[in-house]
């Protein structure tokens, strides 16, 4: 019993964190501006590893390599502690690079996970309250996925793009954890 409450707080605060840098890494990538009430504090959050980590990777335009290496870092010690918490012992060395594979499967997972929830208070926000602060914020992080859908989709009176956005999402997760699973057994 203490096994699994452990491995639950582990899996809320590595899963916490790797959104952290993912949204560090998103935010980046779609150049949202700095002065937005998010930023400062994710910046705060994460800058512990993404900062050491920037020194040695490269910079290359809206990529942040060190926010995505420092993710696969996270998701690399998750799966070790897993390991840890379900075994009773160290990992064998010869199964780090299966570790590594699946810490790389399981930062799409988190990267999958981050859309569905973004998109689902976006769309949620924009029915009960379209005026909240964080509106222009989820409208920023989600637009990039949205508005491609938009401009293929029928003009109607209701914008199904959150929904076609969820519901590849939700195959997207279903794909890797079905693959994850077949490769590395998690």
């Amino acid at each position: 019993m203490f096994g699994d409450i452990f491995r639950f707080l582990i899996e809320i605060a590595f899963t916490l964190f790797g959104a952290a840098l993912l949204i560090r890494a998103w935010m980046q990538a779609i150049t949202m501006p700095r002065f937005n009430p998010l930023a400062p504090g994710i910046h705060r959050f994460t800058q512990w590893l993404v900062g050491p980590l920037s020194k040695i990777t490269p910079h290359t335009g809206r990529i942040n390599w060190a926010c995505l290496l420092a993710a696969v870092l996270t998701a690399f010690v998750y799966v070790i502690l897993n390991w840890l918490i379900s075994v009773g012992a160290l990992i064998p060395v010869a199964a780090l690079p299966v570790a590594l594979g699946a810490a790389l499967f399981m930062t799409v997972r988190w990267a999958l996970n981050l859309i569905v929830w973004l998109t689902l208070i976006q769309a949620i926000l924009s029915w009960v309250n379209p005026q909240a602060p964080m509106m222009p914020l989820l409208q920023m992080l989600t637009a990039p996925l949205l508005n491609p859908i938009r401009r293929v989709m029928p003009n109607t009176a209701i914008d199904f793009s959150p929904l076609v956005v969820l519901v590849l999402a939700q195959v997207a997760i279903m794909f890797v954890t079905r693959l994850g699973i077949q490769i590395f057994g998690f």
